[in-house]
């Protein structure tokens, strides 16, 4: 079992929930979420393992159903390791916009709770609900709504941990996984603490683990014991007193309330390089529908369009046009990102990797719109609007530019469908 693995394995489900006296943070974390969302449409598929992500031969796990993590598949692993750990897993392509749609419901549902929400992924955040207390009840009792409003709501499961710490809370969401809720006293932390691996810790990878483990310290209550002198001459000054404190509970960061989005973007790498400039179009537009979906879902326009290429050799270069206005339009976004890549010379170019990005963004409504080659604003507009509300209710799938059709009709999985046909 890899040491990721052991890290989140899912831990015993907690009995009932210890004092909550001064534990004001919760760290909410959705369970095996893509794979989870995936299932609403796919009901057929629960208790099977199901992978979601790329399905060619440098496709990428995105995420693995809590039976295929029993194989040893995880994010990030690429997936023909994937498929021979779990040859008979279900194999579901990446459906960003769908995501994001149940993440922004979820958000929602913190923000009625809290203002004081903190987003680390579309699946995960820390509350800070000391200023709900005397309206919704003690942290324990919010953390219990929360996972019922979320099962009720969207249908899946989330895990929370409650802690008087950030730190704290984000260790106990793990250790209840999956749909556990876990609470850890203010007076027991250290109790909690220092049983676990030195990995646990935040700041603690493979090469710190590696460097501890030579010094004979595998628990974080056998780090806690070292001088902290001896920790910062061992690792350097600021991660031996940064891990010397969470070694004892002590972590000072407050909850911070939403950071804007700097940029949303999406990228694609090819089954084999591809020099074609048509087919590097289409994936341009495909990459532009997501990302303008994307932007629509979260509120958000933005004034520059960058593009990145990536050569078969592994070089990379990056070209960014700002507009004049900001957009959440798909058209303007391909048409932007084409010009891009035609004036990058890069034509001929075997291409490995393409990618679309919007930065600089702002809150759409607040926002001048850009206008898309002198059409009227408003039809480009509802036309896209009304493709994510049927894409919502019918899957990607169900509606796409026709440039996309004999590509995504083709067999290579990649067209952001839900895996139906």
């Amino acid at each position: 079992m890899s040491r990721k693995q052991q890290l989140h394995r899912p831990g015993p489900q907690p009995g009932p929930p210890a004092d909550d006296t001064g534990c004001a943070v919760l760290h909410v974390d959705m369970d095996a979420f893509f794979v989870s969302v995936e299932l609403l449409d796919r009901p057929e598929l629960r208790g099977r393992p199901v992978i979601v992500g790329g399905a060619g031969a440098r496709g990428v796990v995105s995420a693995a159903s809590y039976e295929a993590r029993e194989y040893g598949v995880h994010s990030a692993m690429p997936m023909t390791r994937a498929r021979r750990l779990c040859p008979h897993a279900v194999v579901l392509p990446v459906s960003h916009g769908k995501y994001s749609r149940v993440s922004a419901s979820v958000f929602e549902l913190f923000r009625s709770i809290t203002p004081l929400v903190e987003p680390l992924s579309l699946d995960e955040a820390f509350l800070d609900v000391a200023g709900a207390v005397r309206r919704l009840g003690r942290p324990a009792e919010i953390a219990r709504s929360i996972r019922e409003q979320v099962r009720a709501q969207q249908g899946i499961t989330c895990s929370v941990g409650v802690a008087s710490t950030k730190f704290v809370a984000k260790l106990a969401s793990t250790r209840c996984k999956p749909d556990g809720l876990l609470v850890v006293p203010a007076d027991g932390v250290v109790e909690f603490l220092h049983p676990l691996p030195v990995a646990s810790l935040w700041g603690v990878g493979e090469r710190t683990e590696q460097a501890l483990a030579r010094l004979g310290l595998r628990t974080v209550g056998q780090l806690a014991q070292v001088p902290v002198a001896t920790l910062q001459r061992e690792l350097g000054n600021a991660l031996g007193a940064h891990l010397h404190e969470l070694a004892w509970g002590r972590d000072p960061r407050d909850v911070v309330a939403h950071t804007p989005d700097k940029s949303i973007g999406a990228e694609e790498t090819f089954e084999t390089d591809v020099d074609d400039p048509e087919v590097i179009r289409r994936e341009l537009l495909r990459l532009a529908e997501r990302v303008g979906e994307r932007l629509r879902a979260g509120g958000h326009a933005g004034r520059t369009v960058s593009v990145k290429l990536r050569m078969a050799n592994f070089k990379t270069i990056t070209r960014a046009r700002t507009l004049t206005e900001p957009t959440d339009l798909a058209r303007v976004i391909y048409i932007t990102a084409c010009e891009l890549y035609e004036g990058s010379g890069l034509e001929r170019v075997r291409l490995r990797l393409v990618g679309v990005r919007v930065e600089n963004l702002s809150p759409a409504g607040e926002a001048p719109r850009q206008l898309a080659l002198d059409e009227p604003e408003s039809g480009w507009r509802e036309a896209e609007r009304a493709m994510d509300q049927v894409a919502h209710r019918f899957g990607r799938g169900a509606v796409r530019p026709a440039a996309l059709v004999r590509r995504a009709d083709g067999g290579d999985g990649r067209d952001g469908g839900d895996g139906r046909r």
